[in-house]
């Protein structure tokens, strides 16, 4: 009887290990960016029951331009930038706290670097003048090293994009590029859309070379919109707005781009080798069939 379940006990073991699903890295700059991915990570975690962690670049401090609403609800004139970078970095930290747990993430990993102001501008931050890099360059080696991730999720270094945004990307990219490694992790730029848009073009960061999107590959999307159950009452776009609801310090992300994005979509980086677009592949193909599906009408 002993030895029977102790077969038992290892053939469960065993098939946890094969029912394994992915495990992810999401790189951003600050608490709140990876709303745009919010849906991507809440299938990985909760239908495809893989891991989803976050290296999240910044203390959040510099956030105050849409906090009128979150003054009011906190309490505080988080408007203003002196209370504002005495009370927002322990506030938005709890922020994406409460909104990681939705999403199912299993930690989070603060580089703590200093959300200082907006700009384009990406040479202040990794020249390491305003940033600490190789303090994030050694824990981002760390991860990868100790944590064994299939993928890495990036927002999409575009020249529009804030300086931290672009800066957080070249983390990953270089961390990615950097690993030696067995099982080198997959390196995605993901960017959100709406339905009828034009997606983002992008070939590359000018003066990043690593930042380059690979030739002649398709991109992946995730259809966070389509419409399910009942006279197509749902879509995953509620899941998303579970996401953002959490933060209510900002503003910006609720009443603007996150709340009306349909599309998650994600590009190839160059660095990859090109025997990993079947993977990423797949990886969509499986989070397409998971959970819930549109309506067949008869």
């Amino acid at each position: 009887m002993k030895r029977l379940l102790a077969i038992a006990l290892l053939i469960s073991l065993c098939n946890n290990i094969f029912a394994q699903g992915p495990k992810v890295l999401v790189v951003t700059a600050h608490p709140d960016d990876e709303t745009g991915f919010s849906v991507t990570m809440f299938k990985i975690t909760k239908e495809l029951k893989g891991t989803v962690d976050m290296a999240v670049m910044t203390d959040g401090g510099g956030g105050f331009a849409d906090s009128q609403l979150g003054a009011i609800y906190f309490g505080l004139n988080l408007t203003d930038s002196i209370v504002a970078r005495t009370h927002l970095p322990m506030i938005r930290k709890q922020e994406i706290l409460n909104a990681g747990s939705i999403m199912g993430v299993r930690n989070i990993y603060f580089m703590e670097q200093p959300d200082d102001f907006y700009s384009t501008d990406i040479n202040p931050y990794i020249s390491g003048k305003n940033w600490d890099i190789p303090y994030v360059e050694r824990r981002m080696d760390r991860l990868l090293a100790e944590r064994g991730y299939d993928f890495v999720i990036t927002m999409l270094p575009h020249p529009g994009q804030h300086g931290h945004h672009k800066t957080a990307a070249l983390m990953g990219l270089r961390a990615v590029q950097r690993y030696k490694g067995p099982n080198k992790p997959i390196i995605i730029a993901g960017s959100p859309a709406r339905e009828g848009m034009k997606p983002t073009e992008f070939t590359m960061l000018e003066g990043y070379p690593e930042t380059r999107i690979k030739a002649n590959t398709p991109t992946f999307t995730l259809n966070r919109a389509y419409r399910f159950a009942e006279n197509d009452k749902l879509s995953y776009k509620i899941v998303a707005d579970w996401v953002i609801s959490e933060y209510k310090s900002q503003g910006a992300i609720q009443e603007n781009g996150i709340h009306r994005t349909d599309m998650e979509i994600y590009h190839y980086y160059d660095i990859n080798d090109a025997s990993g677009i079947a993977r990423v592949q797949k990886l969509f193909d499986d989070l397409a069939k998971s959970g819930f599906q549109p309506v067949v009408k008869k």
